[in-house]
């Protein structure tokens, strides 16, 4: 598995977005999510991303941070160099989505998301979503001081703009070391940060990597080069996604996500692919 770097950790290239474990309709049983956790270190993958607000709704919250601890836990130490990244920031009410970057909400979201993972600091620690309602510098700051009472190890944002991103690097000081946005094929309005984190040393973890791609399995007309390059390579437009994401820089690392083991097994076989520079310009395009 090819390597990268989030701060001072070295980390598998493809990483698993553990979103699917809990939010979907017909989400895995315990035993198959289990087994995708599962598959995807028996790949190679050493970055897991969850969150504490991924449920069906509010009486579940924190259902996929104790899915995930709970597959680590049954892996054995075969699991201890894996980098598990959880978010706080969102909250739920039923089955809504709302948000609170305030720094007591932070903190009291930070110190439940260590009880569910069992762990006495959270590797790394994302603030969700900005919240409009309280000021970036206080949620930031509210970061910073996680950090430094040890409650975590590193930090980083989500969906966060250039300007963002730089008054988070201006407050967190070197805690922060990743940002984590939209980016994919078919929403490529994040390239100017990606493009700033790799200028600032930051890991870029892009969500929904494979936005495009249609429920066949080939992507939409937004970007067609990529059934094309698949079908030329011999493998699946998802693998191709992947190689395209890691292509841009070294800085990125996507995180797809997975309900099945085979979905994580094929992503991160994309850690191992090769894309010629005529391919790379034609999904450049």
């Amino acid at each position: 598995m090819q390597k990268r770097h989030i701060g001072d950790r070295t980390v598998s290239a493809i990483g698993l977005g553990a979103m699917p474990l809990s939010t979907k309709t017909d989400r895995p049983s315990p035993a198959d999510a289990e087994a995708v956790v599962h598959a995807a270190l028996d790949a190679g993958v050493t970055l897991i991303d969850t969150a504490d607000a991924y449920s069906h709704d509010e009486a579940e919250f924190g259902h996929n941070e104790s899915v995930v601890a709970a597959a680590l836990a049954s892996y054995g130490s075969g699991a201890a160099d894996v980098l598990v990244a959880t978010k706080g920031g969102h909250t739920r009410r039923g089955s809504d989505w709302g948000l609170d970057g305030t720094p007591a909400y932070l903190r009291r979201a930070c110190e439940a998301s260590l009880r569910r993972l069992g762990v006495e600091a959270i590797g790394l620690y994302q603030l969700h979503r900005p919240d409009p309602d309280t000021p970036w510098e206080e949620s930031m700051g509210a970061l910073r001081s996680l950090a430094d009472d040890g409650l975590v190890q590193m930090v980083g944002i989500s969906n966060a703009d250039v300007a963002q991103i730089d008054v988070a690097r201006s407050i967190v000081g070197p805690a922060l070391v990743s940002v984590q946005n939209q980016f994919s094929p078919g929403w490529r309005f994040s390239a100017d940060e990606v493009s700033h984190c790799a200028a600032h040393g930051l890991a870029f973890l892009p969500w929904s990597p494979f936005g495009g791609v249609s429920a066949a399995g080939s992507l939409d007309a937004t970007a067609p080069a990529f059934s094309a390059v698949a079908e030329e390579l011999g493998v699946s437009v998802y693998q191709v996604t992947l190689a395209w994401h890691l292509a841009q820089s070294d800085a990125v690392i996507p995180i797809p996500g997975a309900s099945r083991p085979a979905s994580i097994v094929d992503s991160a076989a994309a850690a191992h692919l090769q894309l010629s520079p005529d391919q790379l310009a034609r999904l450049n395009a």
